[in-house]
């Protein structure tokens, strides 16, 4: 997509659903105008202005005269620092760096993409380094969001690190940014989980040391204000504490995190899409897709061998949905129930809860060939973009399953 095609699609929904009412209010003193200018009376000059005000005092002042420099008009909260509306000046900062945007070929975290095991089993100083990254991708063909993101991908790189490890996390912010990034940590026993030491504008660095103490799967995430914002255009990760002892070695390890985006225009619309704010704070997402956009995780990518043991360690962005994680045609031999590790497992589950800001981690193994789909099984979701596919190799099991297929992506 051409630097002018971004560009009106931008300009189109800003003028559109931000700028409706500034329109409509000076075409409406433009018309006043001309109406007396030709039939001036005492009369019609007092009818026309009490028409007026009257409009002004019905479409305008509810939505807050205070709030009209930013983008959208209007948008009231309540949280304890700013909303999620853009201030204009920041609006026209991405119209006059739009060119400048890296576009990414594909903005998806690859599910296969997880650090090995640190094969440690005592603690060690640990550096980790990450970039926020203001980028230009696909969302579906066709539909550009602006993500931002840690080192350039939707989720971030998954993080692994061991029980009892000190580690030092140094945030980069990218000169190219508009906005100022920062990171919470869910594993960070500390004020803001890091976040309130790693609060860095466009070129800046901070560094955040702590001790990984309690071992589990938690997710990470910027947490500048408005940190819903934030996360909605992308900004999320997921680190793993391993215990003392390790996790029992399987054949497979696989990363994936579910996350919501609220697009201006409505789902499918091609062009380069803003974030509605109003959409995100009524929890209506136009798109939820596993790790970054819609087809991100398929059975190309992801090839599983009969017999072979599978672990998904599986992130919930939010910002407002709870996920109920379902493999079609399996069933998780063994949950980590929202990722706690030295408590009880679950054992033979169909769906697992996955609160947003929360994980889980589940594990099966692939008995029988075939496609097999993983989706919310809050199975509308499929439509907005949540479901993902892999595929098992090996000899057919009639013992266990026998039939004739209709279709790779039948079921439910």
């Amino acid at each position: 997509m051409s630097f002018l095609s971004e560009f009106w699609s931008l300009l189109y929904y800003l003028i559109v659903q931000g700028f409706g009412l500034v329109l409509a209010g000076g075409t409406a003193l433009i018309f006043l105008y001309v109406v007396l200018r030709q039939h001036y009376s005492l009369r019609n000059t007092l009818l026309l202005g009490v028409f007026f005000v009257g409009a002004m005092l019905l479409f305008w002042f509810p939505v807050g005269v205070s709030r009209d420099l930013q983008y959208p008009f209007g948008l009231t909260t309540y949280g304890p620092a700013d909303g999620p509306a853009l201030p204009l000046k920041n609006v026209f900062s991405f119209f006059s760096n739009l060119d400048s945007y890296e576009r990414i070929a594909d903005i998806a975290r690859s599910p296969l993409d997880v650090p090995l095991p640190t094969g440690r089993i005592v603690p060690a100083e640990v550096s980790i380094e990450l970039t926020a990254k203001e980028v230009l991708a696909e969302m579906a063909p066709g539909v550009i969001v602006n993500y931002w993101t840690f080192d350039g991908t939707v989720p971030g790189p998954m993080l692994r690190v061991h029980e009892g490890d000190t580690v030092t996390l140094t945030l980069h912010n990218d000169p190219t940014n508009l906005h100022m990034h920062s990171i919470d940590l869910h594993a960070v026993t500390g004020p803001g989980g890091g976040a309130t030491v790693t609060d860095v504008a466009p070129g800046e660095s901070k560094t955040v040391r702590f001790k990984a103490l309690n071992p589990g799967l938690y997710v990470y995430h910027c947490a500048h204000p408005n940190v819903a914002n934030h996360m909605a255009h992308g900004m999320y990760g997921l680190i793993l504490v391993e215990p003392n002892e390790g996790l029992p070695p399987v054949d497979k390890e696989l990363y994936v995190m579910q996350g919501e985006f609220y697009t201006a225009g409505s789902r499918g619309t091609q062009g380069l899409q803003v974030i509605d704010a109003a959409k995100m704070l009524d929890g209506n997402p136009e798109y939820v897709v596993f790790n970054g956009r819609v087809g991100a995780i398929s059975k190309e990518q992801i090839v599983v061998g009969q017999d072979e043991t599978v672990r998904m360690y599986v992130g919930n962005g939010g910002v407002n949905l709870i996920s109920s994680f379902h493999l079609i045609g399996e069933i998780f031999d063994t949950v980590y129930p929202e990722a706690s590790m030295g408590g009880a497992l679950f054992n033979n589950v169909q769906t697992t809860i996955i609160p947003a800001g929360g994980a889980a981690i589940t594990e099966f193994v692939a008995d029988v060939p075939g496609t097999y789909v993983l989706v919310d099984h809050a199975l509308a979701r499929m439509d907005k973009g949540a479901w993902g596919t892999l595929r098992v190799e090996g000899k057919e099991r009639p013992e266990i399953f026998f039939g004739t297929s209709s279709g790779e992506m039948s079921g439910h």
